[in-house]
């Protein structure tokens, strides 16, 4: 039986708004993440949320307030950006993308997070479909933002609507 979002509730607590540091073959990530008040592990699918090449996870905290209060949510420095410890070696083109999919899916087994949804932004876009080929079934939607998207006020609303209220039990 599907399970189906729950309406926002303005007598319901505010999500936790937290920022961490996981390990992953290239050293730490750095994310931002948001829990729901009731602790998220048991509510809806997790978020995972990839940044472009010109910005970081800080691009994301708009939207962690409004899509955490049913599920958690986690915004990651991709490796070399934000406060996320770079690769060593070369680390251009296809190199950066790599190291993106590789570690998202260190973060992903470290956390035991099975199903995900993914929203990306920019060409965040290129690392979460390879991420999403890799884990075949194990990604549940995939949103890819445009520019004009990115910038919409509304943009909470929106991809609320876009990650849907059911998840499979």
């Amino acid at each position: 039986m599907a399970r189906t979002a729950k309406t926002p509730d303005s007598s319901r607590p505010p999500p936790r708004l937290r920022r961490a540091y996981y390990d992953c073959r290239y050293g730490q990530l750095h994310l931002h993440n948001a829990i729901p008040s009731g602790g998220g592990f048991d509510e809806l699918t997790s978020v995972l949320c990839v940044h472009g090449s010109q910005e970081t996870a800080r691009a994301f905290v708009p939207v962690l307030g409004t899509l955490g209060l049913n599920r958690s949510v986690y915004a990651i420095d991709m490796p070399g950006f934000g406060e996320s410890d770079p690769p060593a070696g070369q680390f251009a083109g296809d190199a950066r993308i790599e190291a993106g999919v590789n570690a998202l899916a260190d973060f992903l087994d470290s956390m035991r997070i099975r199903s995900v949804d993914l929203v990306a932004r920019g060409d965040g876009a290129e690392i979460a479909q390879r991420l999403a080929k890799l884990r075949g079934a194990g990604v549940r939607r995939l949103v890819l933002l445009s520019e004009a998207e990115a910038a919409s006020a509304d943009l909470p609303q929106k991809l609320v609507a876009a990650l849907g209220g059911t998840q499979p039990t």
